[in-house]
């Protein structure tokens, strides 16, 4: 009696995974912020590269004036962790919203207040950057905590439009002052 029992709810479960796959999509470009009326309306549907951290940029640290390496010196040290995307596929290009999930903590030389972490976006298509930006994003350690986790996001990562299968996007702590687009 239960093994028919099992056979009937597997079954069942099965016609409803099923017909979850076939559920039809509403919105579309529309719902994405395309018009029906505009000539090409955004595609949500296109290769959408991963977001990595490459290796040696998921840490910083900041040290008070003198202090390089010098534990007692630090003022702050911040780390990303998760990272995710988001991409809309035009006729031209592929515009991609990065995000990373990040901590900060406060050290013996620091305390609460706000901080400014170096954080870069960049695109590759193998040896070829297709996009490069630093942003000083700014994150407040409140008063009475020592850390503050903060979520970045930067949401105009523009590339071109058949760049989304082969390209690779980092993000990662980077002192560097130069820009590239």
């Amino acid at each position: 009696m239960s093994g028919k029992v099992s056979r009937r709810v597997l079954a069942i479960s099965l016609l409803l995974a099923a017909a979850g796959c076939n559920k039809t999509q509403t919105g579309g470009a529309i719902a994405a912020g395309g018009s029906a009326s505009a000539p090409t309306p955004a595609v949500i549907q296109a290769a959408c590269p991963a977001v990595t951290l490459r290796d040696g940029t998921s840490s910083y640290r900041n040290y008070a004036k003198g202090g390089k390496d010098d534990p007692s010196k630090v003022v702050y040290q911040a780390s990303l962790a998760d990272t995710t995307r988001q991409c809309v596929q035009s006729e031209d290009r592929l515009t991609v919203t990065v995000v990373a999930q990040g901590r900060v903590v406060a050290g013996p030389a620091g305390g609460p207040g706000k901080v400014t972490l170096p954080i870069r976006v960049a695109a590759t298509d193998g040896e070829k950057t297709l996009y490069s930006e630093l942003t000083q994003y700014p994150v407040e350690v409140p008063p009475g905590t020592a850390n503050a986790q903060f979520v970045f996001t930067k949401a105009d990562v523009t590339l071109p439009a058949g760049a989304g299968a082969e390209a690779k996007i980092f993000v990662g702590f980077d002192e560097g002052p130069y820009r590239t687009k």
